[in-house]
């Protein structure tokens, strides 16, 4: 295949997904939900339209304008192993294998396989050569470059594994928010979204803020209140009330607004249901701070120069590459 018609076959991918129409997104919802509990149905209609966003034709050609497509005599085998924390997150990573020629080899996780299935089946019905370009494996053995995402524990075992092969291998990372104090009600409640949205379980989830002053965080908590149905999940719930229960008997300090605890904390990443806070004195501070953990975050999420606008940490651009690691590169140069 052409790269234009690889590109094309993806930007089809992204009308398939904007005209589903209700009965077949329906079954896909409920199926995801059914396979993986976290996966609700708003979840993964969530990640759908982030998939979509990026798929516009416009999108796709300021992305890859900078890259030197071509056809590929000898394609290599890129063994994908794909995490499952949130729906649909590995879709980036077949993406660019896809469009650089090269072919996918995919290990699917288990609780994710649902959606990524769908969108296997969608993309060979787009176009039926992109078959002899995908396949799923249980076990990714001699491949020829690993692209792999996990926890610092697996990237450990992975690294042993591929680490003589070229490969990306991701590791733990979250993402932080700043307030400046001059947020507003609707600056609260679009930075829920970056809290909430697939129950804090993301890479790109905002798990910690820097404030200003503590007097912000009451008009956090009253303005979060309405995503107070979250409470209502029962896996979400069972980690609220564990969190709740520890923090009550170590008679630690904390916020509660009934779903959403806050907790003082120098640590990075919080655990479901828990926002740590940490308060800043100045800007300087501040720039030190984040520059020490840029290993460490995602994204920084807030209404300042350089950062993610509130809202908009979960859906990336084409172009957002995890980790700040260039995946269209890195596949160029095998």
């Amino acid at each position: 295949m052409k790269p234009a018609e690889r590109i094309s076959a993806f930007v089809k991918l992204g009308e398939a997904i904007t005209n589903l129409d209700f009965e077949e997104k329906d079954e896909l919802l409920w199926r995801a939900e059914n396979n993986n509990n976290w996966f609700t149905k708003e979840s993964v209609d969530s990640a759908l339209e982030g998939i979509s966003f990026m798929l516009s034709p416009q999108k796709l050609d300021a992305w890859l304008s900078i890259y030197d497509l071509q056809e590929i005599e000898k394609p290599k085998s890129v063994g994908l192993m794909l995490a499952g924390n949130i729906p649909g997150v590995g879709f980036h990573d077949l993406m660019c294998v896809i469009l650089s020629g090269h072919q996918a080899v995919i290990k699917l996780s288990s609780s994710d396989e649902v959606l990524m299935k769908w969108i296997l089946k969608k993309l060979f019905e787009i176009d039926p050569r992109l078959t002899a370009q995908i396949r799923i494996e249980e076990m990714l053995k001699g491949m020829d470059a690993y692209i792999a995402t996990g926890s610092d524990n697996s990237s450990r075992y992975f690294n042993y594994y591929f680490g003589k092969y070229p490969h990306v291998i991701r590791q733990n990372r979250t993402s932080v928010a700043v307030l400046k104090g001059n947020e507003n009600t609707e600056d609260y409640i679009n930075l829920g979204k970056d809290i909430f949205q697939y129950y804090g379980l993301g890479c790109r989830n905002v798990s910690k803020i820097y404030v200003k002053s503590e007097d912000q965080l009451q008009d956090l908590l009253g303005a979060l209140e309405i995503y107070s149905p979250i409470g209502s999940h029962h896996k979400y719930r069972n980690n609220y009330d564990y969190n709740k229960s520890i923090y009550l008997v170590n008679l630690e300090d904390h916020l509660d607004n009934g779903f959403l605890l806050l907790k003082e904390s120098e640590d990075l990443v919080s655990p479901i249901s828990v926002l740590f806070y940490e308060v800043y004195s100045g800007e300087e501070e501040l720039a030190e701070k984040l520059a020490s953990l840029k290993g460490k975050l995602q994204c920084v999420v807030g209404n300042a120069e350089g950062c993610v606008p509130f809202g908009t940490a979960q859906t990336p651009e084409p172009w957002e590459y995890a980790d700040e690691v260039d995946t269209m590169a890195f596949l160029l140069k095998l």
